[in-house]
Order: C-alpha cells, then sequence, then structure tokens
C-alpha cells in the first residue's frame, strides 16, 4: 500500500474551480469504481488550503490516477493558476482505520 498526502494553497479566486475540477476527477472516479484507489481532498477552513489524500494498493493504482484525463486537467489548471503555497508532498504509512479502505 501507499498512502500519498498533498497540501497547497490556491492564489485567491481560484479554489471554487480547484475545487469544481476535483469534483470531476471525484466523478470520474466513481464511474471507473477501481478498487485500488482511495482518494479524498479537504478545504480546510481558509477556504484556499486542499488537502488531499490518496491510499493506494499498488504503483500502477497510483499510475492509473495519474493518467485519468480528469486529473491531467485538474493538473494542468492548477499549475496553471499558480499557488500561493506550493504543493507539498508527503508519503504516509498507515497504523490502523475503522474501516476497510478497499472495499
Amino acid at each position: 500500500m501507499k498512502i500519498v498526502k498533498v497540501t497547497y494553497t490556491t492564489i485567491p479566486g481560484f479554489a471554487e474551480q480547484n475545487s469544481a475540477n476535483i469534483q470531476a476527477v471525484m466523478n470520474n472516479l466513481q464511474q471507473l469504481n477501481y478498487p485500488g484507489i482511495n482518494y479524498n481532498t479537504c478545504l480546510a477552513a481558509d477556504g484556499k488550503t486542499f488537502i488531499h489524500t490518496a491510499f493506494f494498493q499498488s504503483d500502477n493504482d497510483q499510475k492509473m490516477l495519474n493518467e485519468l484525463p480528469a486529473f491531467k486537467y485538474f493538473q494542468e489548471q492548477l499549475k496553471a493558476a499558480g499557488f500561493e503555497a506550493p504543493p507539498k508532498q508527503e508519503l504516509l504509512t498507515l497504523i490502523g482505520t475503522s474501516t476497510d479502505i478497499f472495499k
């Protein structure tokens, strides 16, 4: 299992569009019902800091996410808009969970 957390802050005024782009990714993943990816995104109280947490069963699952057209579009739009605080990526280790991450 691989867990990746990415945190960044968008420029003022881009958070709403970024949220819509993220929702398109989530809709795409829900339609695919791909079992090896558990992907979550939260918005901090400041309304512009995003926290993405992705759980992958394998490296191939991560590759699958990165190749989704909606995910590529999301990344392109985010990079083009610029950042107030650039992305910080962390690799995490799972200690425990209250539910089965990969149902």
